[in-house]
């Protein structure tokens, strides 16, 4: 296998792991040698994600949402305990909220927003970092959006919550640098996953209307974003720290 790709005895945390990115990043390391801790609040998926793996490599998994602390906890002990440490973490769980104008958001909205975009990602690294630390290295991988670098009509709470995963990340690069331990994240523009599935996006109509934005005119497969998640997990992508990569097909090009 190339050095490139090669995940050999590297333990990964991936949170979201029951469905789209998640799943198929779950997939595309197993088969490179990583042995993984999953996690995501659908049960019977994770379950499934979880068995389809188990022929390819050590994998556990473990149920709950990550705006729960004790989740992001758990899933660290998990991995030193089944695998004696952790090197990296992939912070994907998130969600997205119907569409509307921003003076129509509502403090449940908001709030929903915060607990699982932003708290899940700070939960998940005030555990991941210390074990990463006492390991002597690590790679933290937190999941914005194309909405965390720019507007996003109509997705005010959602970009809001996004836009603060690239300031932890870019805040958490800087502290934990000098100690081998990196933080980055990427920011996909829409892709057909799960996330979209809820009203104002699931229509034909829609989701051309999102394609037309992008200089490319379609949206991203899910899949061409996830190969872009290994490459910046890479071991060997060792000097990459503090950035927020667009996948985008161009659209912050313009």
């Amino acid at each position: 296998m190339d050095a490139l790709l090669n995940f050999h005895n590297q333990v990964v945390i991936i949170t979201g792991a029951a469905n789209g990115f998640g799943r198929l990043l779950a997939h595309e390391l197993a088969t490179r040698g990583a042995r993984l801790v999953l996690s995501d609040i659908d049960e019977e998926n994770l379950k499934r994600c979880k068995d389809e793996l188990a022929t390819h490599t050590q994998v556990v998994s473990v149920s709950g949402s990550v705006a729960d602390e004790a989740l992001a906890r758990t899933l660290v002990e998990t991995a030193q305990s089944q695998f004696g440490q952790l090197d990296i973490a992939v912070n994907n769980a998130g969600i997205a909220h119907t569409p509307g104008p921003t003076h129509e958001m509502t403090e449940d909205i908001i709030d929903t927003q915060m607990a699982v975009n932003l708290k899940g990602v700070m939960f998940g690294m005030k555990y991941q970092i210390p074990a990463m630390l006492a390991n002597g290295r690590g790679h933290v991988l937190n999941v914005s959006s194309l909405a965390g670098l720019g507007g996003a009509p109509k997705g005010a709470a959602y970009a809001a919550a996004k836009h603060a995963v690239v300031g932890v990340t870019r805040t958490a690069a800087v502290e934990y640098g000098r100690k081998n331990v990196r933080v980055n994240a990427i920011c996909p523009f829409y892709s057909p996953t799960n996330i979209l599935d809820m009203d104002g996006y699931t229509s034909k109509e829609a989701r051309d209307q999102l394609a037309a934005g992008c200089p490319m005119k379609r949206l991203a497969q899910p899949q061409e974003v996830v190969n872009a998640m290994v490459l910046m997990l890479s071991p060997l992508n060792s000097y990459m720290n503090g950035q927020s990569i667009a996948v985008d097909g161009g659209v912050t090009a313009w």
